[in-house]
């Protein structure tokens, strides 16, 4: 089974597979300093763009990658060739880091206008819905502070705690760290599934055949509806997964111009 694996294939799982091991039990500062931040975090560097995609928060975040990386990417650089493959990973690696940091700059510039509304006009209210919105992040005692601060709105020192508050979320959100190759890995699965829409699939769970581009299409419409509902407690960067597709299908679409679909 193994020898059927392609020199970048082959090279790009013994290189993630590599970096986990090095980040989880020797050096396991790597993992901070690699991870995406915020773009105006204090932990932000350029590089991240890129070592970013070559970190994964454990094993079976890893696992799941490498075994997408396993199972679609030999047969993709047997047909595109080592250069495409390598563009395609990169690229849609690199890019989906980006076009997240975007997503969330959009995200932290709606905090910061709440919290600018809060400190221009120090109102229970605003403060009450902003803890709503990220009750995720507090204990239930937060709500006792709620009452107290609802029945004094003009306590100078329950204004300053709801700041503090306030400026805790902003600063937990910007420096949230975003690892792991899936944007990358993304782009694989819908390069598959445009190049060879009716090769038959077997899943897992469930246990049935699939054509590869239903369970493309399957992937893109559970990525939107999750970006959707937005589920404060779902870590998962499905914004990132979206730009990975998107993206894999710009390329894919450049290359296939003057080419027939393979089946």
């Amino acid at each position: 089974m193994f020898r059927s694996l392609t020199p970048i294939v082959k090279n790009l799982l013994l290189i993630n597979i590599g970096i986990f091991i090095v980040a989880a039990y020797f050096l396991p500062q790597l993992q901070s300093l690699f991870a995406l931040y915020y773009i105006n975090s204090n932990r932000f560097m350029p590089f991240q763009f890129l070592s970013y995609m070559f970190m994964h928060a454990d094993f079976w975040h890893l696992f799941s990658n490498m075994f997408g990386l396993f199972i679609f990417g030999p047969l993709l650089e047997q047909f595109l060739g080592p250069k495409k493959i390598i563009i395609l990973w990169m690229v849609c690696g690199i890019g989906s880091g980006v076009l997240y940091s975007g997503y969330t700059a959009y995200q932290m510039n709606q905090v910061d206008s709440k919290i600018e509304s809060f400190y221009n006009d120090p109102d229970p209210e605003i403060f009450n819905k902003f803890i709503s919105e990220n009750r995720h992040m507090f204990k239930p005692a937060v709500y006792d502070f709620i009452d107290a601060y609802s029945r004094d709105p003009e306590n100078k020192e329950y204004i300053a705690t709801a700041e503090k508050y306030m400026d805790y979320v902003r600063e937990s959100k910007a420096n949230i760290p975003m690892v792991g190759a899936s944007g990358a890995l993304f782009g694989i699965l819908v390069a598959f599934g445009m190049l060879f829409p009716n090769t038959q699939l077997f899943l897992l769970f469930p246990p049935m055949p699939i054509k590869a581009k239903y369970l493309v299409l399957f992937y893109g419409l559970y990525t939107v509806y999750n970006i959707i509902v937005n589920n404060p407690m779902d870590n998962v960067a499905h914004f990132a997964h979206l730009s990975g597709l998107i993206i894999g299908a710009i390329l894919v679409t450049f290359w296939k111009k003057n080419r027939t679909s393979f089946y």
